[in-house]
């Protein structure tokens, strides 16, 4: 070849003729070769109900969350069967009335939970509900088991939270989510929901939910925040601790679980894609509110692009190896990624 004619250039020889770039110069190439995807199917919507008729009571900090009550909620869960979401995840705001010391409202069959739960399936058959057994939103010191003393018992919370996924699966869930975090819950709660009859009932097991920072919206949402005594850290999870979280995850397969899941979401990304690697069951993220507060206000702010930190965060849950995310963003996704 005359060596004037020759166009190789320095940057061959150092790459060996390997550009990386050659699949990145235009859209179509881009979309030819990605690795990973987010589609509505991704999505689980987690949502707060409160008592009363057409209410809708916004969260302050959670910008574009709002309370629902029960007739608002199957409103909402139409919308969302329309647009392809898969399910939504239930969270009640009762009376403070109804709470106490033991949670006692939660084995109520008609309690808040439950009504929604009706409303739900009887407004969107075809969409999943999954609620949770954790008492925090019964009780009136805020936690997620009975305290006795400074102790939050662990079989007694147990008992507590077998009898009501018994009323929860009574009352249309499909499948049970505990976050309480106590052990043993997952194997309990299994043979409770077979003795009776309820093989078909799921279970998501929170594996791995971290004493974190980032639930304080949420506390907010199901106005427990004032209540709380002490704090959690005897049954969630040190942030600091990968290894116990995979042991505890490990432990909830052995038991039964039919999912795993993270909490918080991006924080632990690196946990996701340890247990996919570990289990090879289905995992999924939860992006707590506090995730979410932070995306929504920095957006606010003018800090960031809101929309794009949006689908970005819950892409790098798929890349993770997630199978889903709950995510307080699920309606705005799904309507967006219907236009797209």
């Amino acid at each position: 070849m005359n060596e004037f004619n020759d166009k190789t250039h320095l940057v061959d020889r150092i790459t060996g003729h390997r550009r990386m770039r050659r699949i990145r110069k235009a859209d179509w190439t881009r979309r030819m070769v990605r690795e990973n995807s987010l589609t509505v199917d991704d999505l689980i919507w987690p949502v707060f109900v409160i008592p009363g008729n057409n209410l809708e009571e916004p969260i302050p900090s959670m910008p574009g969350v709002s309370r629902m009550s029960v007739d608002r909620l199957a409103e909402a869960a139409r919308k969302a069967a329309d647009l392809g979401i898969p399910a939504i995840a239930t969270f009640p705001n009762v009376e403070l009335e109804k709470r106490d010391m033991t949670g006692s409202e939660i084995l109520k069959p008609d309690n808040l939970l439950n009504q929604a739960t009706r409303a739900i399936k009887k407004a969107a058959p075809g969409i999943g509900v999954i609620t949770d057994v954790a008492l925090d939103p019964f009780t009136s010191h805020g936690h997620d088991g009975i305290l006795v003393g400074d102790e939050i018992v662990n079989d007694a919370t147990v008992d507590h939270v077998c009898e009501a996924a018994v009323l929860q699966a009574e009352a249309g869930s499909d499948i049970i989510a505990p976050s309480e975090m106590m052990d043993g819950r997952i194997g309990a709660i299994r043979e409770r929901l077979d003795s009776a009859g309820f093989q078909d009932v799921g279970i998501m097991s929170y594996a791995t939910k971290f004493s974190s920072g980032f639930y304080g919206p949420y506390r907010e949402a199901i106005s427990t925040k004032g209540l709380l005594k002490g704090d959690k850290a005897s049954y969630y999870i040190d942030p600091a601790n990968a290894t116990e979280a995979l042991r505890d995850a490990a432990l909830d397969v052995e038991e039964g679980a039919d999912m795993l899941m993270v909490k918080p979401g991006l924080p632990y990304i690196d946990i996701c894609w340890r247990m996919k690697e570990a289990f090879g069951l289905p995992v999924f993220a939860y992006q707590v509110s506090g995730e979410y507060a932070m995306i929504r206000m920095a957006a606010e702010r003018g800090a960031i692009d809101g929309d794009r930190v949006m689908m970005e965060t819950l892409l790098a849950f798929k890349r993770a190896g997630c199978d889903g995310i709950l995510t307080y963003f699920a309606m705005e996704v799904a309507e967006k990624l219907s236009k797209s």
